[in-house]
């Protein structure tokens, strides 16, 4: 008998070693990335979210923006064209966890950040089709009456500060007064005027 005839024949030991294959290719993808400087090191001027913007990301994520809206503009004319430069990994050294993602039922948000004012931001949030008509996104209006207490904003970024995210031990100390009695739609609208704001000028 032909050895793959005795692999292919014995399931287990067929699925034991596509398990080690995929492994092993897995592995020689992913490893050298984390060697490689462009991956692990943050772009020039980027800095990290503030204490406001960080309680507006997890904002951003609780009501799942993320499902509709990528941040991850790809190296096509097409999304470089309409969105700006493409993204890159120094990025987002500091994401956890990343929202890149690749459904687009609205834009890509990657390169927000000061393309429209606060006060969009707030029409858009509190009543989308008043400012974009044909826009199927739903209205988010307890977001302008519900306060944060940042009780938890300085052990979120004593979390991040062990990731590698360069937050000073003065940063986490002022952390809950500076987001205390912030309504959450100040917070998500700080997010998201920060993106893609270091590939600005690129």
């Amino acid at each position: 008998m032909k050895s793959h005839e005795y692999i292919e024949k014995r399931l287990g030991l067929l699925g034991a070693l596509i398990i080690v294959v995929i492994s092993f290719g897995g592995l020689a993808e992913i490893v050298p990335l984390f060697h490689m400087s462009k991956t692990t090191t943050p772009i020039e001027g980027m800095k990290p979210w503030s204490a406001l913007q960080l309680e507006g990301r997890d904002i951003y994520i609780r009501e799942g923006c993320h499902v509709c809206h990528t941040q991850m503009v790809r190296p096509f004319r097409a999304e470089t064209e309409r969105y700006g430069h493409y993204s890159v990994a120094g990025e987002s050294v500091w994401e956890r966890p990343f929202l890149w993602g690749s459904k687009r039922t609205g834009p890509d948000l990657a390169r927000l950040g000061g393309k429209y004012s606060d006060d969009w931001h707030r029409a858009h949030m509190y009543n989308p089709r008043d400012v974009v008509p044909e826009s199927n996104m739903p209205s988010f209006p307890w977001l302008f009456t519900k306060t944060l207490t940042g009780e938890d904003t300085a052990q979120k970024m004593r979390v991040m500060q062990t990731l590698g995210v360069p937050y000073t031990d003065e940063e986490i100390e002022v952390a809950r007064e500076t987001v205390h009695g912030k309504t959450e739609i100040e917070a998500l609208i700080a997010y998201l005027q920060g993106l893609g704001l270091a590939m600005k000028d690129r």
